[in-house]
Parts: C-alpha cells; sequence; structure tokens
C-alpha cells in the first residue's frame, strides 16, 4: 500500500505498527501482538500525549513562539516529545530531570536545545525525586514569564490521547482482544485504553503492570532501578480501579523481558516493553486458549544501551543472570521468577 505524504514530522504521531509475537511463548495457545509505539516520531508512546497536551494550546495562540515558555517534569520519554513539539513551532522548553534520567535522553533533550533542570537532592518524605522534581516546575512556572505547564500527571489530555491507541488496535483485531497489558507512571495510557473499553462495552481483561516498589496500586514505596514505569507519588489522574489485574513486576523481570524479545523476536525495547512481556508470562498460565493478547510497547531499547543491554550494568546490579533469557531449551516463561 503506497503511503501518504504527511504535511510535517508531528502527522505521524500515532497508528504505529501492531505485530504478532510467534515466537514469544513457544508452547502458549494463544496468540500475542505487540503495539510497537516507538513507531512514533519521537521514539515512544508519550508522543501522543505530548501531542495533546500542547497542540490546541499552539493553535489557539494561548503558546506563543518567543513569549511563551513550557515547562515540564518528565524521566525522558515525555520530555522528548514536548521537545520535538517545541523545537517544531520554536517554543522554549525547560525540563526538570533527575539522575536516573539516562544520559543518552539528556543527550537528545540537548540536541533539540532544551533546557534542562536537573534536581539532584530526593524528597525527605517519600525518598524518590518525583515530589522534588514538581517542586522545581512550580518554582519555574512562578519566576518565568510565559510559563505553561503540561501536567501530565493531571492533565485531562493525557490520557484522552489514548483513547486513539486502544482505538487502532480494536480495528486492527477486528474488536477482539481479550487482554491488554498496560504497564504504568502517570496512568495516562491505561486510562485512556480503559475509557474506549468501557465506552465500546468491550469484554478485554485490562492488565495494569506496575513496578514492585511503586506506590500506583496501593503497594509500599521502596527503591526501583529503571525510570519509565511505576512512580513513589500516585498521579491525580490515576485511577487503580481501572485495571481488570494487577501484576507487579521487579527490575530483574524488566530486564529479563528486554532481552527475551531481543533474543525470541528481535525485537529491542525499553524497560516497560520489559515489563508487560514479564507479566504475560505471569499470567500465561491463567489466560484461556484462544486468546488475542496485546501488550503495549511504550519506547524502544537503544535508550537503556547503558543499562539493560549493557552486560557490565545487569552483572553489577544482579548478578550473573544471563541464563535466565538463554536457556538452550524454552520453556515459554518469561520473567526472573
Amino acid at each position: 500500500m503506497t503511503r501518504p505524504v504527511l504535511p510535517g514530522i508531528l502527522d505521524a504521531v500515532g497508528h504505529t505498527h501492531l505485530v504478532e509475537l510467534s515466537g514469544l511463548l513457544p508452547r502458549f495457545p494463544s496468540r500475542v501482538f505487540a503495539k510497537l509505539e516507538a513507531f512514533n516520531p519521537g521514539g515512544s508512546v508519550k508522543d501522543r500525549s505530548a501531542l495533546s497536551m500542547l497542540l490546541g494550546k499552539i493553535r489557539n495562540g494561548e503558546l506563543v513562539p518567543g513569549r511563551s515558555t513550557v515547562v515540564e517534569s518528565s524521566s525522558g520519554n515525555l520530555a522528548i516529545g514536548i521537545a520535538q513539539i517545541c523545537r517544531y513551532f520554536g517554543l522554549d522548553f525547560i525540563c526538570v530531570v533527575d539522575p536516573k534520567t539516562t544520559q543518552q535522553n539528556l543527550a537528545i533533550l540537548r540536541a533539540y536545545q532544551v533546557t534542562v533542570d536537573m534536581v539532584t537532592e530526593l524528597d525527605p518524605d517519600t525518598g524518590a525525586y518525583l515530589p522534588t522534581r514538581v517542586k522545581r516546575v512550580r518554582e519555574l512556572v512562578d519566576s518565568t514569564p510565559g510559563a505553561y505547564w503540561p501536567n501530565q500527571y493531571a492533565n485531562p489530555l493525557n490520557p484522552q490521547a489514548h483513547v486513539q491507541t486502544m482505538r487502532e488496535i480494536d480495528q486492527a483485531l477486528d474488536g477482539r482482544v481479550d487482554y491488554l497489558f498496560c504497564s504504568t507512571g502517570t496512568g495516562g495510557t491505561m486510562t485512556g485504553c480503559a475509557r474506549y473499553i468501557r465506552e465500546r462495552g468491550l469484554s478485554t481483561t485490562l492488565v495494569g503492570v506496575d513496578a514492585m516498589g511503586s506506590v500506583l496500586f496501593g503497594g509500599p514505596s521502596g527503591p526501583r532501578l529503571l525510570p519509565g514505569h511505576g512512580a513513589a507519588v500516585r498521579p491525580e489522574l490515576f485511577d487503580p480501579t481501572l485495571a481488570d489485574e494487577v501484576v507487579l513486576v521487579s527490575d530483574l523481570d524488566c530486564v529479563v523481558g528486554c532481552r527475551t524479545l531481543t533474543q525470541r523476536e528481535a525485537i529491542l525495547a525499553g524497560g516497560s516493553s520489559g515489563a508487560v512481556t514479564a507479566a504475560l508470562g505471569k499470567l500465561a498460565d491463567r489466560i484461556p486458549a484462544g486468546s488475542n493478547c496485546v501488550l503495549i510497547f511504550p519506547d524502544r531499547g537503544d535508550r537503556y544501551l547503558d543499562t539493560i543491554y549493557s552486560d557490565d550494568w545487569v552483572r553489577a546490579q544482579f548478578g550473573e543472570v544471563s541464563h535466565l533469557w538463554k536457556e538452550p531449551e524454552h520453556t515459554g516463561a518469561v520473567g526472573a521468577c
């Protein structure tokens, strides 16, 4: 099929590929599909949220080059999505990050001429960077003329963007989506998908995948190595009741999930993709034969080359664990447990 010529790079956001993963769980009696959000122009599912939160204000004249500055807190992917939009329209962007932000993401932001504001102090109450980042955003908004904070943690336009994500999945599978696996952070993707599922009366089981040490579904706060999913503070827009099932995964589960994807499917994906892959492995025995299972892969793996895909980093954090994804005879399981 010949694809139309797009007016600009931002018109490439959305309509990402849905691909079948036939080798991921060799003896799994159901079909598995991945929604590859890395095919968004900024490389992640957050492009959808960024465009949803900014485009309307740009078009109606609320955000004006030379007079407006976007200020946001992000560990990486949303920041890159916003950076691309701001560069396209000539807007200034200040991004508040923390030491967990990867060097590759920081380099991408600087390539887009973003002003990077790094917080280095942990919040004394939660032991996390997020509250400190949000506090810094508020300070910058108060002190910067023409500042606008999209606030991904509370902005309803964040989840609204992902109604379309679920619509694309539903249409591709002709209404037969039995299980949908979403990693959770701000809750934008899960909330938008849940809204579509409920409005259309679909029988889809929505599986929320969270990190061990995250508080999103009521668990205790704890240390987490990988950015991108889980949170130390529950965002305002996050509703834990939207998930029909919840699966908690460890940092090691994410690493094993990612490495398994490269071994069995030749897909280089990010940590949240490893999380949903591991979650499928944990639920596989309970999923009825003949089901259609969809995993949303939020981003690509080249932003994790120094961590998840670095043998030295993995050994330093977890010891020698390569046998977990290099078994000579696949059992079909995915994950560290």
